[in-house]
């Protein structure tokens, strides 16, 4: 009899401790839902303030000059399809579209390529001055291409590049390739130092190992640099103003000015001409952003 009050003591003090753990996982979960819906909140509005104008600019190809004035932002009351059917009928479109597939194409095609030698090189090879030639390329990254353009158009000229596709993609090239580089030593690094050396072990040289092992598992990285490349070469403005004079090798930020220029009082056709410029790089990017992020993680843990 007399352990009863202690008993009842200890059952008591268990029962406060629990029901102080249950206030504390209530209060935490009450946290974690008003910090879910506080980030879910930022989510939704960074998300219109992206979408807004794409959609204002893909919904505007569909109404009329009048509408386009008075309403702007909302539905067409009626959908106008022959706008974009007048810019897909239009052989100016498919050249522009043309000369900046071909434009894009040889620089993600260069860039992947060199940035995957050159940074197979600065993770695997050991020579002198590996450390400051990879950090001279690096400070590529904080040098912007207006500062360079005036010099970069008088090597262009003299390599008699001037006015053809091939003074846009080299310097294209060149600005890329201090990123891919980066990314894909990084990643290169987080590959098993094991099979390297097995590979060495069985007679298999650096060529054959980057041929057969090395890019076959850097997949995911070879996929972000050349989707960077490609969206940063689709929207290059600079580089082909100053290189480039003759119309019929626009890429489409220099032909849109052109055609903005010609159909300026037809705002409708413009927006329709925009959207589907910009439609296949957004399908793209939409496509590989899965690879985007895996590639841009990898190396995170080890530099």
């Amino acid at each position: 009899m007399s352990d009863l009050p202690i008993v009842k003591r200890e059952a008591s003090l268990q029962r406060t401790v629990v029901q102080a753990s249950d206030v504390r996982q209530r209060s935490h979960r009450r946290q974690t839902n008003i910090y879910a819906i506080w980030r879910l909140a930022v989510l939704i509005v960074v998300a219109g303030v992206v979408l807004l104008p794409l959609t204002a600019t893909v919904l505007g190809g569909f109404k009329d000059l009048g509408e386009l004035r008075t309403n702007p932002l909302g539905l067409p009351r009626v959908w106008l399809w022959g706008n974009y059917w007048d810019i897909l009928d239009s052989r100016r479109y498919w050249r522009v579209l043309g000369n900046s597939l071909f434009i894009a194409s040889f620089t993600v095609a260069l860039t992947v390529a060199l940035s995957a030698t050159a940074a197979f090189a600065f993770a695997h090879l050991r020579f002198f001055g590996r450390r400051f030639l990879f950090n001279y390329l690096v400070l590529g990254l904080m040098f912007p291409a207006a500062a360079a353009i005036l010099p970069l158009f008088i090597r262009v000229r003299q390599l008699g590049l001037v006015d053809t596709p091939w003074g846009v993609i080299l310097p294209q090239v060149a600005f890329g390739l201090a990123m891919g580089v980066l990314l894909m030593r990084n990643a290169y690094r987080q590959l098993p130092t094991e099979l390297l050396d097995a590979a060495l072990v069985d007679g298999c040289g650096y060529m054959r190992y980057f041929a057969h092992i090395t890019l076959p598992l850097s997949r995911p990285i070879l996929s972000t640099v050349g989707i960077i490349a490609f969206v940063g070469s689709w929207n290059n403005y600079l580089v082909p103003l100053i290189m480039l004079d003759t119309n019929s090798l626009y890429p489409w930020p220099l032909g849109l000015m052109d055609y903005e220029g010609q159909y300026s009082t037809n705002w409708q056709l413009v927006l329709a001409f925009i959207t589907l410029t910009i439609l296949p790089a957004v399908i793209m990017f939409v496509i590989a952003q899965k690879y985007i992020v895996e590639g841009l993680t990898a190396g995170a843990v080890k530099g």
